[in-house]
């Protein structure tokens, strides 16, 4: 039975094509972030943010998947789109902006430790993407889907 349930999840090709580009994009990160800073961080593989958005590339995949699959008039493809959207604006927008606050806590944090006990607690800075890292993910997204179905 479990089998029947893995082969039949491995037959979907939009959870395939869709899970696939969340897969490269989180490899590229860990790549893209070996070249910048000359060290490797496996956190990277599954942590938020970084160059490309694997949020974007997923929902992108997804959404190519099913534009291929069920056509532009399907009322899936209108919800992947919607999804997509909802999803790409919180990564450019509210996860950004967090990253920034927790970026400026935690420097805040550093000043005042330099003369005051005070709790050292650090903030996760990298949570959301730059508009660019965003586009490209979504770029990845569609480029990856297209390739499995058209290559």
């Amino acid at each position: 039975m479990i089998r029947t349930a893995v082969d039949a999840l491995l037959a979907n090709m939009v959870l395939v094509v869709s899970f696939s580009a969340w897969l490269i994009a989180q490899v590229l990160k860990v790549l893209f972030f070996m070249i910048k800073n000359r060290k490797f961080d496996i956190e990277r593989l599954v942590g938020a943010g970084g160059m490309p958005s694997s949020h974007s590339a997923l929902v992108v995949a997804l959404c190519v998947s099913l534009a291929i699959e069920e056509g532009l008039r399907s009322p899936l493809f209108a919800l992947a789109i919607i999804f997509a959207c909802i999803v790409m604006y919180d990564a450019a927008g509210v996860r950004r902006a967090a990253g920034k606050q927790a970026k400026f806590l935690n420097e805040l944090i550093r000043e005042f430790l330099s003369g005051h006990a005070f709790n050292d607690t650090k903030f996760k800075e990298l949570l959301g993407h730059t508009p660019l890292e965003v586009l490209l993910g979504g770029i990845l997204g569609g480029v990856v889907a297209y390739g499995f179905y058209y290559w």
